[in-house]
């Protein structure tokens, strides 16, 4: 009974495709391969009418063999392992695919020249300063994709879950305007297919994994877009997903394994408890249902102990890298897929590109959790990690906290100070990804409940903390969801990124004094930031927050440059003592306030401007 269930669900998502009349291939993925990489053993899932029950063959080709070939259940799938010499010369490969009393099949695939640029990928690091993009909210830079009449969902500006509109060309267009505030690279929420009826603008519910969305544009444009990008100095990170992929994928209608998926007898969500994973108490069951259960019906868990899925995933990741040249990875739900695979898969890439990065996504509060994926982390069930960053849930959270707290008997930024302090946990703190907001939570701006004050200290902090700041579009323009937690509100249209828009944050033309305050902060802040070195790698030093005031003050150092960051909630102008900070000052303080041009010579107390943020670089 609990198998035919089973089935039923397996059954559920469609009528499998072994009824088509003519034998043929129709996918063959990746679609190439490159010639000189470390990673030369390639899998090709071969998918085509009963392609399974066809005899593979190479015809030969100095320097490629094939060395395996593996059939699934599904008579609809080959998988062949090539192995690509590194002396091969570039050019087609014919594949042969024979059956007595049948047509032969005869397949060309590319093996291509590779770029030698990519072999010295420069991944993102402290030296940058990251812009999320969603990209159907951002710029609508060709209206004649905004609808495909081949893809379910139609373009329509009026629903706030719908789809927009805004595309890669958008992007494109704006590289000088993102660069002109100070960002030094772009982080785009997924841009591949998304073929879902619904609600398929955010992109986590990829149909397939080697094809940008039509609606943001092609392979090509988000190529050129990285050259582009490259081009002015500036870096592009590609969002990722491991985990799931969407209901209406092609291969949900016809999966080469039953194990493909993460299946149950009936729909299990996953339970979102992260403590499992080192819970020497946790039961199997939850453990199971933690990795294995579905985020959502129409987002099916993806199987990585499957081992095709597992090659299939990695190769995936390496063949985007290669073919458009990005500069680093966020991976969605980092934790969600089998952790095992996570390790290899991390592994494989930073194999293959030794100075690129990757930041994950661990949604977690607490840094004992977060820590425990971070590469060098000695955990106590023996798990390592290749991941170089992790997004600091911990420190955003506790930021807005002390924000938003009132001082009691204690100073209100004791969370942050703490926090900050727990990070000894961490193998590589200044490696993790710093922001005050993203995609999945309330603007900042919003957060603060629009208090203008606490939005510049929360900039301020965040670009001058240790690790890698990343600012949310419209932020700059003090973008809000005030009043709604609905994301399609949280990502709202980019003002001016569309023809007729009444409010252009480009132009400036309809922004309030404050939104244009904001924004010239925003510049002012990052492009400090861009050439301040001490700020991208020296050394941290904070004290603890006084119960007699409200400010906050750290140092950032290194053996020539010093800076130091006050933050003050006080609602009236205070004179800050510097006695307290003599082993870092040493000597009376001078030095100028870049925020603000104030200078001080020989101080032994400044003032502090209530509910301000002051950057010092001191002399």
């Amino acid at each position: 009974m609990k198998m035919l269930r089973s089935l039923i669900f397996i059954l559920s998502f469609g009528m499998p495709l072994t009824f088509m009349a003519q034998s043929t291939i129709e996918r063959v993925e990746p679609p190439n391969w490159w010639v000189g990489m470390k990673y030369n053993e390639v899998q090709l899932l071969v998918y085509g009418k009963e392609i399974g029950t066809y005899e593979a063959s190479l015809k030969m080709h100095e320097g490629v063999t094939l060395k395996e070939v593996k059939r699934a259940p599904n008579r609809n799938y080959q998988f062949l392992t090539l192995t690509i010499a590194a002396d091969t010369k570039p050019g087609n490969i014919q594949l042969l695919f024979s059956r007595k009393g049948k047509k032969r099949i005869k397949y060309d695939y590319p093996i291509l020249q590779r770029n030698p640029a990519r072999k010295t990928i420069k991944g993102f690091d402290n030296s940058d300063a990251i812009y999320l993009i969603t990209p159907d909210r951002f710029v609508n830079g060709d209206p004649s994709n905004d609808t495909i009449e081949e893809l379910q969902e139609k373009a329509d500006r009026t629903l706030k879950g719908g789809r927009h509109g805004g595309d890669v060309a958008g992007i494109l267009k704006s590289l000088d305007y993102i660069k002109d505030l100070g960002f030094t690279a772009i982080w785009m929420n997924p841009i591949l297919e998304n073929d879902m009826k619904e609600y398929s603008y955010h992109g986590y519910s990829t149909t397939d994994f080697y094809k940008v969305d039509p609606r943001y544009g092609s392979n090509e444009s988000f190529r050129n877009l990285c050259q582009e990008a490259k081009n002015k100095d500036m870096k592009v990170i590609m969002d990722m997903i491991a985990n799931h992929c969407g209901l209406d994928h092609w291969w949900m209608q016809d999966l080469p394994f039953n194990d493909w998926i993460n299946q149950w007898p009936e729909y299990t969500q996953t339970n979102h408890k992260k403590t499992v994973i080192l819970d020497p108490y946790a039961a199997k069951i939850d453990r199971k249902q933690f990795f294995d259960g579905w985020f959502v019906p129409t987002m099916p868990d993806l199987n990585q102990r499957n081992a095709s899925m597992a090659t299939y995933l990695i190769q995936n990741t390496l063949w985007w890298i290669e073919y458009a040249g990005i500069s680093g990875i966020r991976m969605d739900t980092y934790p969600y897929p089998d952790m095992y695979f996570m390790r290899d898969w991390t592994k494989a890439v930073m194999n293959e590109y030794p100075d690129f990065n990757i930041v994950g996504e661990e949604w977690v509060t607490r840094p004992t959790i977060v820590s425990y994926w971070q590469q060098g982390k000695k955990n106590a069930n023996g798990y390592t990690s290749y991941l170089k960053s992790l997004m600091d849930f911990p420190l955003q959270n506790a930021l807005v906290t002390a924000l938003n707290k009132e001082k009691t008997w204690a100073s209100s930024w004791t969370d942050l100070y703490e926090t900050l302090a727990q990070d000894y946990l961490y193998p590589a703190p200044n490696d993790l990804v710093v922001f005050p907001d993203n995609h999945d939570m309330s603007r900042i701006y919003t957060q603060l409940n629009e208090d203008f004050d606490k939005y510049k200290m929360a900039l301020v902090y965040t670009a001058t903390i240790r690790g890698i700041p990343q600012f949310y579009y419209g932020t700059e323009v003090l973008m809000t969801n005030s009043g709604t937690e609905d994301h399609g509100v949280i990502r709202s249209d980019f003002p001016g990124g569309w023809q007729g828009d009444e409010i252009n944050a480009f132009s400036e033309e309809g922004l309030s004094d404050s939104q244009k305050e904001a924004k010239a902060f925003v510049k002012k802040l990052l492009n400090w930031r861009k050439t301040a070195s001490v700020i991208h790698t020296g050394k941290l030093l904070h004290f603890a927050p006084a119960n007699t005031n409200e400010v906050y003050v750290f140092f950032r150092y290194d053996d020539t440059d010093k800076v130091m960051v006050v933050l003050s909630k006080n609602d009236e102008d205070v004179s800050l003592d510097l006695k307290p900070y003599q082993e870092i000052l040493e000597t009376p303080l001078t030095g100028k306030d870049i925020l603000s041009g104030s200078s001080y010579v020989d101080q032994n107390a400044i003032l502090v401007k209530a509910n301000s943020a002051m950057i010092i670089e001191l002399r």
